[in-house]
């Protein structure tokens, strides 16, 4: 592996259309010679940050900054006033790129500078803050660099493809797999702007990045599945896929998706392999030089801890955090339980503070009982958390959105897919699960039972 972040932006064979963003085209040697420019502006910087949109100007400033070296804090374009204002206070970030800095994609200009110290920071990534304010998570180009050419690898990855997607681009999922990823790679990217059926239907892609949300509508929307049909890969990540849409995609393009894991802490660790076979429900096996384990819980899962080259250097300016999230011998706690299949497959049940539900004795999954939920034909959401019960420890309460089906109903219909005792206690009908912006549900902001 080269430790060269870029390599093949400028190398190759170019076309005009290599990156596509919202309707907008570039070729790489148009993107090198704007990015060139801000680099030469920025270099020397502490650190930069930049209002990260759907747009090639997005994309000039990340690129700009990983020529400088000079890290990037990706701004969501949606953060309120007292989130923008936490992230550029708490990332010293001493410009803001388009604002202090001009992002002009018609500008050219040359660079001659030696290649940054691969451990250097890349991106500074601000978590989703769902236990407190969000925090920085440093990213070395290294760690970049081995998880794309691990992914290049599972997915068998290469410049002959079309990457589309429409993901936002302040997450590793839409902006270090979705951008660096064909930037890394040489393939050419369709960013749609906006991830809506017709989109991804229309952009002739060969690999196509999704959450479970966007796949979900895309069943919904049978023509624009169908016309999914031709493309090599299906990917899926951010949240579990539910079992429904799996087989949704399967029937409709022909083919299985292939779902991967990971964090913004450890970019991702496990997938599911092109040439693999493709599980409803499993994430497949570690990337090459990533290592995991369970500590065990019971039941067959335990919470997952994995180490390797992927990983993050630490929490921006908090070093005790940092050092919480890590075991005493080096592993990475990810908060997530999971199974473990003989074979080495890699199954996520959910997160240890929300999903392990612990009912009667016994330690339940609440992913499973979610899956089981989304098979009844009336269910298209579902969440399921332990709430605290007198005799039971906790009880398994579901919310679902639904139509023309009871609570009882849905007790029974769990009841009789799965175990008697992961049925859910109590059901509460919601007009739609509260949803953070990669579509995970966000289930701390569930109202009350």
């Amino acid at each position: 592996m080269t430790d060269r972040l870029l390599t093949a932006l400028g190398a190759g064979a170019d076309t005009p259309d290599a990156l596509t963003v919202a309707g907008r085209a570039l070729s790489r040697e148009e993107l090198l010679g704007a990015a060139n420019a801000v680099a030469n502006r920025i270099a020397g910087a502490r650190s930069v940050a930049v209002r990260a949109d759907a747009s090639p100007e997005t994309v000039v400033a990340v690129v700009g900054g990983l020529l400088a070296g000079v890290p990037v804090v990706p701004l969501p374009p949606d953060a309120g006033p007292a989130e923008r204002e936490h992230i550029l206070r708490d990332s010293r970030a001493e410009l803001i790129l388009g604002q202090d800095v001009p992002l002009d994609v018609r500008e050219r200009a040359d660079r001659s500078a030696p290649e940054p110290d691969p451990g250097a920071a890349a991106l500074v990534l601000y978590t989703s803050g769902t236990t407190g304010a969000p925090k920085g998570v440093v990213i070395p180009r290294s760690a970049i660099a081995a998880g794309l050419d691990g992914l290049a690898d599972a997915w068998q990855w290469t410049a002959d493809d079309t990457l589309v997607h429409g993901l936002p681009l302040f997450h590793v999922h839409g902006l270090v797999l979705g951008v660096l990823g064909a930037l890394r790679t040489g393939c050419r990217l369709v960013h749609t702007g906006r991830p809506t059926p017709e989109a991804y239907a229309a952009a002739g892609g060969s690999l196509y990045f999704g959450v479970p949300t966007v796949w979900s509508r895309v069943v919904r929307e049978p023509s624009a599945a169908r016309a999914l049909s031709g493309a090599r890969l299906l990917v899926s990540g951010s949240a579990a896929l539910p079992a429904p849409v799996f087989r949704d995609l399967e029937a409709l393009t022909g083919q299985r998706p292939v779902e991967r894991y990971g964090m913004t802490e450890t970019l991702i660790t496990v997938s599911t392999r092109a040439d693999g076979d493709r599980r409803q429900g499993s994430v497949g096996l570690p990337l090459p030089g990533v290592r995991t384990r369970l500590v065990e819980t019971g039941g067959g899962i335990g919470e997952l801890e994995v180490r390797g080259p992927t990983l993050f250097a630490g929490y921006l300016g908090r070093p005790e955090a940092t050092a919480a999230a890590y075991t005493a011998d080096g592993w990475f706690r990810t908060g997530d339980i999971a199974a473990v299949e003989p074979d080495g497959t890699h199954r996520i049940v959910g997160r240890a503070s929300t999903d392990l539900i612990k009912s009667g004795g016994y330690r339940i999954g609440a992913g499973e009982v979610e899956n089981a939920l989304l098979d009844h034909p009336a269910v298209t959401e579902a969440a399921v958390v332990g709430l605290p019960h007198e005799d039971l420890g906790q009880e398994i309460v579901a919310y679902v959105v639904a139509d023309g089906v009871t609570e009882q109903d849905l007790i029974d219909f769990v009841a009789g897919h799965l175990s008697v005792h992961k049925r859910p206690r109590r059901v509460r009908f919601l007009d739609a699960l509260p949803r953070n912006a990669m579509g995970k549900p966000q289930k701390k902001l569930l109202p009350p039972a």
